[in-house]
């Protein structure tokens, strides 16, 4: 789960870190007020989830509240197109208004998990302002890394290692190390995937402070977290992905035709793997679980069905917990409510499998079985191209 940088910033002041004052606006007006009550000089930045808005248009400086309204007014309602928003780009619904920094020293610090080394890893490096993916792939010298250890956490002399590597020192060394343990405690206390300031920056009188705040969620701890499931905004997500998650659906929709539901998060994207190679490309990722029930399924085939792109549909599982009988009782039900209309490929193996054929075959129902995946993939490509030609 992703959260607005106005939203991260208040969770980073609450551990302690330091951001520059400020508050968000859904309005020109308010933005002027913002401004004046900051004293004037404010920078305006659109807030979407993604990153790249300075250059797409979205962080423009402001002199005086007016310029505070005018940029303001410039921003709301745009449709920001960055490389990281769909090509449509995101509307601005909201900007956040904060007092200008005066700026000596772009820096860079996030967490994350190292998931090669099943730990915790920090990060920073003097190169801030870019992306760090350019960074990495141009200068990986100038990225320090400190692994922690999975039960002690983050230790005061890997913040040192971090903040000297930074080139701080003096009082802003010290502000450094204090800022990176706070992150770092809000990173795990409020159970991040990532937590990232870029730029993290020294200002011309002295202090260091997180400029921008990136905090991504965990969404198998949100349960711990409700505080942070209000955060949430749809406005953001795609309708079908905010409608899958009401049936815990694990829902990504992509730019395909080929419309995939598969139980594993592994089998899914193996899935996928194959309907490129066999020279389709899928619709989406759709994960209906390990022990999905019929009513899932269902609204799997519902969420599948309303994407206008989908011309045809892979079903693909391995009945474990999910027996093949209780996915063929889900399938039938689901075909028989909705009246699908789209080609169907099912490819099964597993528990109860033999029961589950049997099953689907009695029904009636115009699905194409596959004996493998290949096979199905192949089969699944060549309906969703003739559909397509219609």
């Amino acid at each position: 789960m992703k959260i607005h940088e106005y939203q991260g910033k208040a969770i980073l002041r609450e551990f302690g870190v330091p951001v520059p004052s400020g508050d968000v606006a859904d309005s020109p007006e308010q933005a002027k007020a913002i401004a004046a009550r900051l004293g004037g000089r404010v920078v305006v930045k659109a807030q979407v989830h993604a990153g790249g808005r300075g250059k797409a248009g979205g962080v423009k400086l402001a002199e005086d509240p007016a310029g505070a309204e005018a940029a303001a007014r410039q921003i709301l309602g745009m449709m920001l197109k960055t490389p990281q928003t769909p090509p449509e780009g995101i509307k601005v619904l909201k900007v956040l208004v904060e007092e200008a920094s005066p700026i000596a020293t772009e820096l860079y610090l996030s967490m994350t998990l190292d998931r090669g080394r099943g730990t915790h890893v920090a990060m920073a490096s003097q190169a801030g302002g870019m992306e760090i993916e350019e960074v990495a792939a141009s200068h990986p010298e100038k990225i320090i890394r400190e692994w922690t250890d999975p039960a002690l956490g983050l230790q005061a002399f890997q913040a040192r290692n971090l903040a000297f590597g930074l080139g701080l020192s003096g009082d802003q060394f010290k502000a450094g190390v204090s800022l990176i343990l706070n992150l770092f405690r809000a990173y795990v206390d409020k159970d991040c995937s990532l937590a990232e300031i870029n730029p993290l920056v020294v200002t011309r009188d002295g202090r260091v402070l997180a400029l921008d705040a990136k905090l991504n969620f965990d969404d198998n701890a949100l349960y711990r977290h409700k505080e942070i499931v209000a955060l949430r905004d749809i406005n953001e997500e795609t309708p079908l992905d905010v409608e899958a998650s009401k049936y815990g659906l694990n829902y990504i929709k992509l730019d395909g035709n080929v419309g995939c539901m598969v139980n594993g998060a592994g089998l899914a994207m193996a899935t996928m793997d194959i309907i490129k190679l066999a020279g389709g490309e899928p619709a989406n990722f759709l994960d209906v679980g390990g022990g999905a029930s019929p009513e899932q399924i269902e609204n799997a085939f519902r969420i599948l069905s309303s994407d206008p792109s989908v011309k045809a549909v892979f079903i693909n599982v391995f009945g474990g917990i999910l027996r093949v009988d209780r996915l063929a009782e889900g399938i039938i039900a689901a075909v028989n409510k909705l009246g699908l209309k789209l080609p169907v490929v099912l490819r099964a193996e597993g528990t109860n499998v033999e029961q589950g054929k049997k099953m689907l075959a009695d029904s009636g129902l115009a699905l194409v079985m596959a004996d493998d995946m290949g096979e199905g993939a192949k089969k699944v490509v060549e309906l969703a191209r003739t559909a397509g030609s219609r």
